[in-house]
């Protein structure tokens, strides 16, 4: 029986040392997003890190429309980010855990 929980634990341990290594990883993945009409061009990491914001000139006129702008495609933008990270580390994670009848959290 104890020889089953350290195995467990190992595992556990390993796993959470894959998730980390996911994530870092993740740092060098990059998400593009841009306005409908390309006018606003934004690149994050898959761990929601901004990494460029490009602009158009002609945005720089209004204020408000810039505004509008970077609120919509920032939050395109984070929405896909945060889909890769999640469904990468999910991956991770479930790979690595172990068979707990009953315990079924990745489904």
């Amino acid at each position: 029986m104890f020889g089953d929980l350290m195995g467990m634990m190992g595992k556990l341990k390993e796993t959470q040392e894959k998730v980390e290594a996911t994530k870092k990883r993740l740092d060098t993945v990059l998400i593009g997003e841009a306005s409908h009409d390309g006018l606003l061009k934004i690149t994050l990491t898959a761990n929601r890190k901004i990494k460029s914001i490009a602009i158009d000139d002609s945005l720089l006129e209004d204020k408000e429309q810039l505004e509008d702008y970077l609120i919509l495609t920032l939050n395109k933008a984070i929405e896909k980010a945060t889909n890769v990270h999640e469904t990468e580390v999910a991956a991770v994670a479930k790979e690595g855990m172990p068979n707990i009848p009953g315990l079924d959290m990745f489904k």
